[in-house]
């Protein structure tokens, strides 16, 4: 017959024969649980295997003077997997440098509860904008971290400091060699603008530097939800989250290691904002809106120069460190001490526990109060250092903390105190 299936016609004749001797029907049985359960033991111990907590070799930072990586067996690509070609390059018919690539956000419900902003009424119900939906895109900018020919603060040599013919790299401080054309070449930045967002409300520009072994769609935008914790969080907020060193175990802060570099990063932001919001009235409002940096792992570099040197420190309201404390506690503690009227926090594993430890003891030493959990509120001169348990990981930190969505949590604690967003308006703004 046509279509007809001769192996089920086999299994109809086998059954048929089976239930006429219901005697012989136990064997069988018997040896299909078996097989079933020969199926489901080796699976059991591949899950016990991915729930282990990973050891010291899966710091991701790489600086001077950090601790070698542990011998476990683990390389840098076991651990972070390679981009594919597009990540990093457009396609022929698009150009590196003038490339904007608009990013499909992920379905979400439309939000109806009240968004948080920074004002004396946390709390309040904001017009819809009905001609703007959320938006995720990349937009190159020739103030982000790359590319990078100046020279390395620390030792004052040129940052690029390897060439193999006309092709010039880095060796980081790992000893590993990083060519400029595919890992310092990469000027977009990754903007984020909720659908809620409003640039006639009192707002925040979040600006996010990743840790590394990371690209801004896979790991930022996918692995990590920076952009959802944004939008969830309920806070009249816009992200910037520039790409750093490529994929790489390299923390180098390129642009943002020269005096300005932070204000001139956020100075060019503005007129991208205003254009990506559809107002191009409100790029005066993006050119005073207060700033949170968060840094993760290897972003506490570029975090500890923008703050030192970046110009701009009159309009940061907040500094938030994930797991990143490795380095630059002058920097930190100069910050925070100088700074009274912004908040500071640092949540941490047993990893970078030492430096932790050592900044808390160099705060308390300059009369500064020290607060070691984030039960309270966030207020002008607050300064958090919060231990997380064993079993938390390092990679999965931007996402699970002390809490889930850390960056969330601590964005709406911040909505909360509105005197730590709360800053002058330029000219336009205040006649609007």
């Amino acid at each position: 017959m046509v279509g007809a299936d001769p192996k089920f016609q086999m299994r109809d004749r086998a059954d048929r024969v089976i239930f006429r001797d219901a005697p012989r029907q136990a064997q069988p049985l018997r040896w299909r649980w078996i097989a079933v359960a020969s199926l489901f033991v080796p699976l059991s111990f591949v899950l016990v295997q991915c729930g282990k907590a990973p050891n010291a070799g899966m710091l991701a930072a790489n600086t001077q003077g950090a601790a070698p990586q542990a011998a476990s067996g683990d390389s840098f690509e076991d651990r972070f997997p390679k981009p594919q070609f597009a990540d990093r390059f457009p396609s022929a018919s698009e150009s590196l440098i003038q490339r904007q690539v608009a990013l499909a956000p992920p379905q979400r419900k439309v939000r109806t509860e009240p968004v948080r902003v920074a004002s004396l009424n946390p709390t309040l119900t904001l017009p819809r904008q009905s001609e703007r939906e959320e938006l995720t895109t990349l937009v190159s900018m020739k103030s982000s971290a790359f590319p990078y020919f100046g020279t390395n603060p620390r030792s004052e040599a040129p940052f690029l400091n390897i060439t193999n013919g006309d092709r010039k790299g880095h060796r980081s401080y790992g000893g590993r060699v990083y060519w400029q054309d595919e890992t310092y070449n990469d000027s977009r930045v990754l903007v984020h603008v909720p659908e809620s967002f409003d640039s006639r409300k009192p707002g925040v520009i979040v600006v996010f530097f990743h840790g590394n072994g990371a690209t801004l769609e896979r790991d930022v935008r996918d692995r990590q939800l920076v952009p959802q914790q944004i939008t969830d969080s309920g806070v009249n907020a816009v992200l910037l989250a520039p790409q750093l060193a490529v994929n790489a175990a390299d923390s180098s802060a390129g642009m943002f290691w020269q005096p300005g570099g932070f204000k001139r990063f956020l100075d060019e932001s503005a007129s991208h904002l205003a254009r990506l919001t559809g107002d191009p009235k409100s790029a005066q409002a993006f050119a005073n809106m207060p700033v949170v940096i968060v840094g993760y792992s290897g972003g506490f570099l570029p975090t500890a120069w923008s703050l030192e040197v970046g110009g701009a420190t009159n309009r940061v309201r907040g500094v938030f460190l994930l797991d990143a404390v490795y380095g630059e506690l002058d920097k930190f503690a100069s910050w925070i001490e100088n700074n009274r009227s912004g908040f500071f926090v640092s949540s941490y594993t047993r990893y970078t526990k030492p430096r932790d430890r050592q900044l808390i003891e160099m705060l308390r030493d300059k009369g500064i109060t020290v607060t070691e959990n984030m039960d309270g509120p966030l207020r002008p001169g607050s300064v958090v250092f919060v231990q997380t348990p064993k079993g938390v990981t390092h990679r999965d930190y931007v996402t699970q903390a002390w809490t889930e969505h850390p960056v969330r949590e601590v964005l709406a604690k911040m909505a909360a105190s509105p005197a730590l967003t709360r800053i002058a308006s330029g000219p336009q703004a205040a006649s609007r």
